[in-house]
């Protein structure tokens, strides 16, 4: 793991943006850029370390996000800031698409201005598969959805992230590597995810709703394995210019299947009850991961019902609940 570099993380206080800072501060100096729109490293054992420096700004704002870059130095930059979440993305199109692709933008050109940069990882999403991606690949096409469905908004504007995220690589060398996360989940999670939301309902004993006839497939992976496959990255010599899958492919089910496991697991007295929701779904979502096992050695190790039980132990310490 890297040691005694300094990492400047965009969304940094975010899920996944926090728990990766978590893992590097011990050995290097971690330097996150957020404007709290979503915050869960104020919940974190961690969010008053020493080697943590938190720096509240905005990613559209060009002109301060390279003043603090500079000033940071940083040899490692990890560009985890978007708007996310899909009943935000359906609210808030034209702020998605601001953000997500003029504040990548802005990202890169910071990033590129950086004389000591040695890594860029750029977040982009298993959204730009579309609604039916079974052992995706990386080189399988993009597929954006129906132009003016809101829905689409956050995989279009991810992908046009990707394309200039690899074109600073091939035009002017920036170290960058693409990650394509697959349904994140795990302590910390903020905002709308589905496994957070079944697990602390299933704690409290309400009612877990599913959207739609609980048919959607997905495969869920744990948030340690999402950050040990962007730790590999960051210093890996041959991810360098790739796009990765990072998720696993085992840990598949329906959303019945999970909301049903998530009940089981967890022994709670919840019922499943379904809602309906009036917009485009995925239907099938499961990563081919062989690229990032093959060429980075990287494979996820938590099973469902132990990220299940690890995150149930997150939020019943956020709630003072005891396990039964």
């Amino acid at each position: 793991m890297l040691q005694t570099k300094t990492v400047f993380i965009t969304g940094g206080a975010g899920f996944i943006g926090s728990t990766l800072a978590g893992k590097l501060a011990g050995k290097n100096k971690v330097v996150i850029y957020d404007d709290l729109t979503r915050n869960s490293l104020k919940d974190r054992e961690f969010a008053n370390h020493p080697n943590i420096t938190l720096i509240q700004g905005d990613i559209l704002d060009i002109s301060t996000l390279e003043k603090c870059m500079a000033e940071v130095n940083p040899s490692h930059i990890i560009h985890c800031a978007a708007v996310a979440g899909i009943d935000t993305v359906i609210k808030k199109p034209v702020r998605t698409m601001e953000v997500n692709m003029t504040g990548t933008a802005n990202v890169l050109r910071a990033a590129s201005k950086q004389k000591a940069i040695e890594r860029v990882i750029c977040f982009s999403t298993s959204e730009v598969f579309g609604s039916q991606a079974f052992l995706s690949d990386e080189k399988d096409g993009a597929v954006i959805g129906m132009v003016g469905e809101a829905r689409w908004t956050y995989a279009v504007s991810k992908l046009s992230g990707e394309h200039l995220a690899l074109a600073y690589f091939k035009e002017q060398g920036l170290p960058v590597v693409v990650l394509r996360p697959f349904n994140v989940y795990g302590p910390g999670q903020v905002g709308e995810g589905a496994l957070s939301t079944f697990i602390q309902r299933a704690i409290d004993g309400e009612n877990i709703e599913i959207h739609g006839d609980g048919t959607q497939i997905r495969a869920w992976c744990y948030v340690d394995d999402m950050v040990r496959g962007i730790l590999t990255t960051l210093e890996h010599p041959k991810a360098v210019g790739e796009t990765f899958n990072i998720g696993n492919q085992r840990a598949v089910l329906t959303i019945y299947g999970l909301a049903s496991t998530v009940i089981r697991v967890l022994n709670s007295s919840s019922e499943i009850v379904f809602v309906y929701k009036n917009y485009a779904d995925v239907e099938l979502r499961v990563p081919n991961i062989s690229k990032a096992r093959d060429l980075l050695g990287f494979e996820a190790q938590v099973d469902i019902d132990e990220g299940i039980l690890l995150t149930a132990d997150y939020f019943r310490s956020k709630l003072g609940v005891i396990a039964a």
